[in-house]
């Protein structure tokens, strides 16, 4: 019994000494919000108060736009995922667009809201209340993954204010055989994902991004730090971890009511939500446009941005 009770002693011990040694190595403190401003803010860069927080947004380009283009990032990004396109567009283009965009809640400089709700009715909320703000009527909306989901629920929800939508990787419809990416399945791994709260290695950011983008040699160190900073910025790591706690099926339903002209651009080797919901967005939307790029991952504004920027601007030009 003794010695049952050493060896059990021993176990235990070693067990402390591993996570010691855990939390010494790979566990982080958050960073302080105004540290993250200082290195990923400029001076195009605005705050908003805005529903309890401080919104991060850039409004560029010709401010005489009477139909701006909004942009809309997906889950762990930040509104640096539409710097290329941004840039191209506004130089092919002459400065004669304006394009919007922002830190959605929970995530980049913005952070996370006071109610921790995240849920797709809160977000069409946030959308509406920011272009209240912004004294904006009418705009082309355009979203990644999670940003898409957004942009298509807002279109649902207030259609009068949506001169055209975009959809990018857009999520929508229930999840299938997606490969999905490493930090996306321990978020929503009970109990391991809350040693991501003070546990979030850059490597692990790395092997995400790697199921992001089928091209890996575009994923720089810059990159990386980028995307694991502006995860660690204060409240961003909790705020994510509600997000995939909570999270509940979209019912796509809706998505048949949409009479806006739209445009679906997908990446044919998109792990995290495969290309098969191009053509459920193409169906469900009457006279929608498709196009599929190949060799091409979750975001093809940061692998092809040139392609992107010009299929978007093609499409906004004939609907004008």
């Amino acid at each position: 019994m003794n010695k049952l009770k050493r060896n059990l002693s021993y176990t235990l011990i070693s067990i402390l000494v591993l996570l010691v040694l855990v939390f010494t190595v790979y566990g982080q403190r958050d960073i302080p919000v105004e540290k993250i401003k200082a290195k990923y803010g400029n001076a195009a860069s605005k705050y908003m108060p805005l529903m309890g927080m401080q919104v991060h947004y850039r409004d560029e380009g010709n401010p005489s736009d009477s139909t701006p283009l909004m942009l809309i990032h997906g889950t762990s990004s930040s509104l640096h995922t539409w710097d290329s396109l941004v840039s191209i567009i506004l130089a092919s283009s002459n400065n004669k667009r304006r394009i919007i965009r922002f830190d959605l809640p929970a995530f980049g400089i913005t952070g996370p809201n006071p109610e921790n709700y995240y849920a797709g009715d809160y977000y069409v909320r946030f959308i509406d209340s920011f272009l209240n703000a912004m004294h904006i009527n009418n705009c082309s909306l355009a979203g990644n993954s999670l940003g898409g989901a957004i942009a298509w629920q807002y279109t649902v929800a207030h259609p009068e204010k949506i001169a055209n939508l975009i959809l990018i990787d857009a999520a929508g419809y229930p999840m299938k055989n997606e490969k999905g990416s490493l930090g996306f399945k321990l978020a929503s791994t009970p109990v391991i994902n809350n040693l991501l709260l003070v546990i979030t290695p850059k490597f692990l950011v790395r092997k995400s991004l790697e199921t992001v983008f089928y091209d890996n040699s575009i994923i720089s160190d810059a990159i990386v730090t980028r995307y694991h900073e502006m995860l660690l910025r204060e409240g961003n790591r909790a705020a994510t971890l509600s997000i995939f706690k909570n999270r509940t099926a979209y019912s796509s339903e809706p998505i048949k009511t949409i009479k806006q002209p739209t445009l679906i651009l997908w990446g044919e080797q998109d792990h995290l939500i495969a290309v098969e919901n191009a053509y459920l967005f193409q169906k469900d939307i009457k006279g929608s446009v498709l196009t599929i790029y190949k060799n091409i991952g979750h975001t093809p504004m940061e692998e092809i941005p040139n392609a992107v920027a010009t299929d978007i601007q093609n499409f906004i030009n004939r609907i004008e």
